[in-house]
């Protein structure tokens, strides 16, 4: 597709890009407030924040702890949740990569899943390898190393992180062909909410459910549309809600992922900044409902 036309399709995803990567240069604070203005249509208040997604925007700035890289590397840290709540939450890592041409197809299992460790989105699912698509894979992943998280978002934890590739398990439910991935929204310990993420791997939208802390579910709609089926309460709920009270304690708010297989909880990813603070809440008043959870420190 030629430029012209992609610019007649698209123009205003164009130009934002265009706009984005001229401010590109600016300090955090200045370009943090372009980049919400241009989500939200409003001024970002970094003086007296009171919503999540400006309150985000805040801890970009001025909430710095050394370990949180750590905590964002998908290899890195592994090792610290297995300290913190054991080794077998975590799921097993078969090879680490410092770069695409060091991934021995072969080696591998017929099937695994491939990722940076230092981005969002940079994730090889393979069922069958016999099926993988090796050079397809080796494009992405190029695409997706030499891709600096920290410059777009300003999310300052993934600045350091160092580019890695890693393949682990693929884990899949012998019920289930949805592995489904349960999100919690933490707050130095305190669980207060959680969205179920479904028919990710299906040919539809992947959809997303909020619930409180009891599982109760709850009228938002952010990022994806909620699910027409009904979402049942993961049989280890009460030791996810455990686990991530565990993980989080100490952080003024944090987003701990985990996964339910075969009965068996593992650990997906701690999130700092979910959608980056960029993604508006349906009905908006949850934006000031999960901001009032957050005690800045």
């Amino acid at each position: 597709m030629t430029l012209v036309k992609r610019i007649t399709q698209n123009p205003h995803r164009i130009l934002t890009g265009i706009v984005l990567r001229l401010c590109i240069w600016l300090p955090d604070s200045i370009y943090l407030k372009i980049l919400y203005y241009h989500y939200f249509k409003k001024k970002l208040d970094l003086d007296n924040p009171k919503t999540y997604n400006e309150k985000l925007q805040w801890l970009k700035l001025y909430n710095r702890n050394p370990l949180y890289t750590t905590l964002v590397d998908k290899y890195s840290v592994k090792e610290w949740v297995a300290e913190k709540i054991g080794e077998e939450h975590v799921i097993p890592t078969i090879a680490v990569y410092d770069n695409v041409d060091e991934i021995d197809f072969d080696a591998l299992p017929d099937s695994f899943v491939l990722k940076t460790t230092h981005d969002c989105g940079g994730i090889i699912i393979c069922k069958d390898k016999n099926k993988l698509d090796i050079e397809a894979s080796k494009k992405l992943l190029k695409k997706a190393i030499s891709h600096s998280y920290y410059r777009r978002m300003r999310e300052w934890p993934y600045k350091n992180v160092k580019r890695r590739i890693i393949a682990e398990n693929y884990m899949v439910d012998s019920n289930t062909s949805d592995l489904k991935d349960y999100k919690f929204f933490c707050f130095d310990g305190n669980v207060e909410y959680l969205f179920v993420a479904s028919e990710r791997q299906s040919k539809s939208e992947t959809k997303f459910d909020f619930f409180d802390s009891s599982f109760n579910h709850l009228p938002i709609v952010n990022g994806h549309p909620n699910s027409t089926v009904p979402q049942e309460k993961p049989k280890n709920f009460e030791q996810m809600l455990s686990l991530a009270s565990i993980l989080s304690k100490g952080m003024p708010h944090v987003r701990v992922d985990f996964y339910e297989v075969n009965g068996q909880v593992y650990f997906g990813e701690m999130t700092f900044f979910h959608y980056s603070g960029l993604v508006p809440f349906e009905p908006e008043e949850w934006d000031m409902i999960f901001g009032s959870k957050i005690t800045l420190p």
